[in-house]
């Protein structure tokens, strides 16, 4: 789906974290941090930039930044700079145990798991203990 710029500046305005002293002016030969907090993401492609009042959308040509046009394609940006979700483990579905393993597995006792011993013999270990620290 083809989205515009300004929906995808409105987009990445919350998912990039606010960070302070990014923005600085060179002066003569003294260089002065801007304060305030601007929102910055970036790839080798596009960077998004946006502080109180302003956000813009830039891309990286030949070390230079030129602000995208309002009526370009922006989908390219949307899925570059996003930042991932985090992603979840799923749990295997439709594994089948062999009964004899099933059985073996019920017959553990509570408070111990099945463990290795030095030689690589399967043995029954007692489980670790975790209690709450006293405050």
């Amino acid at each position: 789906m083809k989205k515009t710029v300004q929906s995808v500046k409105n987009s990445l305005k919350f998912k990039a974290r606010p960070k302070s002293g990014i923005l600085s002016v060179r002066i003569g030969v003294k260089k002065f941090v801007i304060p305030v907090e601007a929102r910055l993401l970036s790839d080798g492609q596009f960077a998004f930039l946006s502080f109180s009042g302003s956000s813009e959308l830039y891309r990286v040509d030949a070390k230079q930044l030129s602000p995208m046009k309002p009526n370009e394609d922006a989908s390219a940006v949307h899925t570059a700079l996003s930042p991932s979700k985090k992603k979840t483990r799923k749990r295997a579905s439709g594994v089948d145990l062999p009964k004899a393993l099933a059985d073996a597995l019920k017959s553990v006792p509570a408070g111990y798991k099945l463990g290795y011993g030095t030689d690589g013999a399967p043995k029954l270990v007692r489980t670790r203990r975790r209690r709450t620290k006293k405050k």
